[in-house]
């Protein structure tokens, strides 16, 4: 009778489901383009599905928990939650090395940004090791950081003397070296300051502007460039990432990189396009209802202008921030893709 129950026993053991490993992620802005159609699919059924059950994934998004943007990678390192995505941007008080991922201006279209990225990974990767204790897994792009005005402009130069909510530290060095006034504002907080005067511009994701109702209350859109691309990385907190099995990372890694980073990355230039249609009514709008801002293109003289406060300015700024070992990794690998060397000042 004892062997049969023994044999029962282990013979249960071995029948028994290996136990699902879980994952808490916490998405980027639960209203945005970028979380609806990747982070929520891909984090609450792409993965895993992939996994074969292995795998179970608990979603929300920083906004839907109420947490400080500044706060979300810090919070990540101490283990609050497995997974987070957000603009890296939102980092760069504790890390303001990181502010070369994305630098604007340099990258006009989504293969150019996407070749910054690549290059500027490594970089990225032992940021996030040293700073939040965390291994990158994805950095996904929104759409350029363009200019929504609540005031006429024709170009550029009608910028100086307005005060422009800025989506990063470098836009808010840029717009003050063109004789604007950057003014920090969330992004939640934008269509108020818009609509009361508290800024006269805004800096943002075309396709975000969009979903978020920008258009009603600004008139102009400016298509420079000044924001970015705005990368969003991904990463998981690295004593849950050494904690998986070497199997599990690869197939988190392999995933991820395939269905999510890849096909973010491939609708990023055509989202550009679409998302100025949908604010201007200049081409159609696949995303809903056609607005009808004026549309303002950049002159060949704006995006002279910008490239020179850019380099003679904005980027030696930076590197006295963050100091002789970035720079110098940044010139040797990101400087070498856009073809800007960085020194100080």
């Amino acid at each position: 009778m004892k062997k049969t129950l023994s044999l029962l026993a282990t013979t249960a053991l071995v029948a028994a489901p290996a136990v699902a490993e879980d994952l808490s992620v916490v998405g980027s802005w639960s209203g945005l383009p970028l979380h609806k159609q990747y982070e929520a699919p891909f984090w609450g059924e792409t993965l895993p599905a992939a996994s074969g059950g292995e795998l179970e994934t608990a979603v929300t998004t920083h906004d839907q928990m109420g947490l400080g943007v500044g706060d979300i990678y810090r919070l990540l390192g101490d283990g609050v939650y497995d997974v987070a995505m957000t603009v890296a941007d939102y980092a760069v008080a504790d890390a303001p090395e990181l502010e070369g991922l994305d630098v604007p201006l340099l990258a006009l279209t989504a293969d150019e940004a996407k070749a910054m990225v690549d290059a500027a990974r490594p970089m990225v990767e032992d940021i996030y090791n040293a700073r939040f204790n965390s291994h990158v897994l994805a950095i996904a792009p929104y759409p350029p950081q363009v200019v929504f005005c609540n005031a006429p402009i024709k170009g550029l130069a009608d910028l100086k003397g307005l005060k422009v909510r800025a989506s990063g530290r470098m836009t808010a060095k840029f717009l003050d070296a063109l004789g604007a006034e950057g003014v920090n504002v969330s992004f939640s907080e934008v269509p108020g300051a818009l609509q009361k005067g508290v800024v006269d511009c805004a800096v943002t994701g075309a396709g975000s502007g969009y979903s978020a109702g920008w258009w009603e209350v600004s008139s102009h859109l400016l298509t420079l460039p000044l924001g970015g691309w705005d990368s969003v990385v991904t990463a998981i907190n690295l004593d849950k990432w050494n904690s998986l099995s070497g199997d599990m990372q690869s197939l988190i890694s392999s995933e991820i990189k395939a269905k999510f980073e890849a096909p973010a990355w491939a609708s990023a230039q055509g989202a550009l396009v679409n998302d100025i249609a949908c604010l201007t009514g200049n081409g159609d709008c696949p995303a809903g209802d056609a607005r009808s801002m004026t549309l303002v293109e950049a002159s060949d003289a704006d995006f002279a202008t910008a490239r020179e406060i850019l380099e003679t300015e904005v980027l030696p700024d930076w590197a006295d921030r963050a100091g002789d070992e970035w720079v110098a990794r940044w010139n040797a690998s990101v400087g070498e893709v856009v073809g800007v060397k960085v020194t100080a000042n």
